[in-house]
C-alpha cells in the first residue's frame, strides 16, 4: 500500500489524521504520512482561537501509537518531546502510551525519563486518570519503585483488576509476597494474569513450593473449574519454572501432572511452554521426555535449543549438546549468552579444554556476545576440572571485574579435586569474605585439608563453622522420597 495524496488535498490535517488511524499498522506509510505533516505545518502550533486547536495533539498522538507499533518504538520519546516544544498540550491520550515506552526502555533511561513524565501529568491536571495511573503503577514496578507505585495506586479511588495486576505485579518485584496476596484476596474481580501474577511472584522471591502450591489452588478455584478463568502460557511457564528450580522429587510429579493437563485440554503448545517443560525433565534426569518434546515442536527459539543443550550437558551427553549446538548453527540460529554457558559446561565436563576456550573467544570475536560472569566462571570450572589450577588463576587475574563467589567457588572445587591445598586455603578465605554464612566453604576448605591428612587444620574449619552458628544443609535422596 502506498500513500498518494494531491496536493490540494495534502494541506488537509483531517485527511491526515484519518489515515495515521487507518494505516497505524503500516510502517512505510506512516513516515510518509509524517512527512507530510511536516511539510504542510501541521504540527506546528496553532492559534487558539482556531478550531483546529486539538487538531496538532490528536496528529501527535496518532503518530506516537503509530512509532510505539513498529521497528522504531523510541521515536515516540523524541515525537513527544516535538510536541511539548510546538506546544501542542498532551491530554490523557497521550500519556499512557508515552509512560508505557518509558517503562520498556533500560532501567537507567527508564529512571531518568519517569518522573518528569510524572510531573507533567501532574501539571495537566491528569494525575486521577486511571489510564494515566495505572501506566504509571507498571513504571514503578519496572524501575522497583514500589513505595512510588504504592503512592500512585493509593490515589486510584476504584482500582480496575489490570491497575491491580499492575501494582500486584510491582509487589512481587519488590518481594513483600505478604502485601501482594493480602491486595489479591481483597479484589473483587481477578483474572488469569491476578493468579499468574502471585505465581510469578513466588518464583521469583525463590518461594518456589509456595508458587506452586498457589498453582494448586488456582486449578481448583470455582473461577477455573467454570471457566471463567483459564490459565494461559504465561501461568504455564511461571509454574513449571518453579518447578524445574525445586529440589525432590515432588516437582517433577507435579511438573508431570501439568504437562497430563496441557495434553489432555488440548493448549496451545508454544515455544515457550516446550522450552519449560524441557528444562524441567532436563534438569530432573528425564531425558527421553526432554528429547521426546524437543524433537516434536515444530517451532523452536533459540532458548529452546538452549535447554536441551543444557539438559544434555548436565545429564552426561556432553558429545550429544555439543553436536546439538553444532546443528543449532547450521539452522541458522545465533546463540546467546545462555547458549555458551551450556557449551562450555559441556566442554568443562568432558574436559575438552580448547574447544571450550575456543567457544569462550567466538562469544564475541564471531558472534557479538559479551562475556559476562557467569562465561568466566565456566571458563574457570573449565580449567579447574582439567588440573590446570595455575590457569585457571591466571585468567581469573585477567578478567575485566572482580570475581564474584561464582568464579571462586569453581576454583575452590577444583582445589578440593586436585588437593591444592595452599592455594585452596587462599581461595577460600577470599570466599568466606564475600559468603561468610556458607556452610559449603567451610566444608570444602575442611574437606581440602582433610584430603591432604592435614586432621589439624581440617577441625579448626568444622569448629570455626559450629561457632559461627552455621549448620550444613542435610542432603536428600530423590530414592528414598518415592
Amino acid at each position: 500500500m502506498t500513500v498518494r495524496l494531491q496536493r490540494s488535498y495534502s494541506q488537509s490535517p483531517e485527511l491526515l489524521l484519518r489515515l495515521l488511524q487507518g494505516l497505524i499498522k503500516h510502517p512505510k506509510q506512516i513516515k510518509q504520512v509524517h512527512s507530510l505533516l511536516i511539510t504542510n505545518g501541521h504540527l506546528l502550533p496553532c492559534s487558539n482561537a482556531s478550531n483546529l486547536k486539538w487538531m496538532a495533539t490528536l496528529l501527535y498522538n496518532s503518530l506516537i501509537r503509530g512509532y510505539l507499533n513498529f521497528v522504531e518504538p523510541h521515536k515516540t520519546l523524541l515525537i513527544f518531546t516535538h510536541m511539548l516544544a510546538h506546544q501542542a498540550p498532551p491530554n490523557n491520550l497521550t500519556f499512557p502510551s508515552i509512560i508505557k515506552k518509558a517503562a520498556s526502555c533500560s532501567p537507567s533511561l527508564a529512571f531518568m525519563i519517569g518522573t518528569p513524565l510524572h510531573i507533567h501529568v501532574i501539571k495537566r491536571g491528569l494525575s486521577h486518570d486511571l489510564f494515566i495511573q495505572t501506566s504509571l503503577v507498571v513504571l514503578y514496578a519496572r524501575l522497583c519503585k514500589v513505595s512510588d507505585a504504592c503512592r500512585v495506586f493509593e490515589e486510584i479511588s476504584r482500582p480496575c483488576v489490570v491497575s491491580s495486576n499492575a501494582m500486584l505485579d510491582a509487589l512481587g518485584k519488590n518481594g513483600d509476597m505478604g502485601s501482594a496476596l493480602f491486595l489479591f484476596e481483597s479484589m473483587p474481580e481477578r483474572d488469569v494474569v491476578s493468579w499468574t501474577s502471585i505465581i510469578n511472584g513466588f518464583g521469583r522471591n525463590r518461594c518456589f513450593e509456595e508458587a506452586i502450591q498457589f498453582f494448586v489452588k488456582m486449578m481448583g478455584h470455582e473461577d477455573v473449574r467454570s471457566c471463567l478463568v483459564k490459565p494461559n502460557e504465561a501461568t504455564f511457564v511461571s509454574v513449571l519454572s518453579s518447578c524445574t528450580n525445586l529440589d525432590g522429587v515432588g516437582a517433577l510429579h507435579q511438573g508431570k501432572q501439568i504437562h497430563g493437563y496441557i495434553i489432555r485440554n488440548e493448549v496451545e503448545f508454544t515455544v515457550f511452554m516446550g522450552t519449560a517443560l524441557i528444562a524441567l525433565y532436563g534438569k530432573t534426569g528425564c531425558l527421553e521426555n526432554a528429547m521426546k518434546i524437543f524433537n516434536g515442536m515444530v517451532v523452536k527459539g533459540v532458548c529452546t535449543w538452549n535447554a536441551m543443550i543444557s539438559s544434555l550437558a548436565c545429564n552426561g551427553r556432553e558429545k550429544q549438546a555439543l553436536d546439538l549446538f553444532e546443528k543449532m548453527k547450521m539452522q541458522g540460529l545465533c546463540p546467546d549468552e545462555v547458549t555458551f554457558v551450556a557449551v562450555i559446561t559441556a566442554c568443562a565436563r568432558s574436559k575438552f579444554v580448547v574447544l571450550g576456550l575456543g567457544f569462550f573467544q567466538s562469544m564475541w570475536c564471531d558472534f557479538g556476545v559479551v562475556p559476562r560472569m557467569v562465561h568466566y566462571g565456566c571458563v574457570v570450572d573449565l580449567l579447574g576440572r582439567a588440573g590446570l589450577l595455575e590457569e585457571a588463576t591466571e585468567f581469573i587475574k585477567r578478567m575485566p571485574f572482580e570475581p564474584d563467589a561464582t568464579v571462586l567457588g569453581a576454583l575452590l572445587g577444583a582445589c578440593k579435586v586436585h588437593g591444592a591445598i595452599e592455594l585452596g586455603n587462599e581461595v577460600g578465605r577470599r570466599l568466606l569474605e564475600l559468603q561468610p554464612h556458607h556452610c559449603g566453604r567451610y566444608v570444602t576448605l575442611s574437606n581440602i585439608y582433610a584430603g591432604g591428612e592435614i586432621w589439624g587444620h581440617a577441625a579448626d574449619w568444622r569448629k570455626a563453622m559450629t561457632e559461627a552458628g552455621i549448620s550444613k544443609i542435610p542432603a536428600y535422596s530423590m530414592i528414598d522420597a518415592m
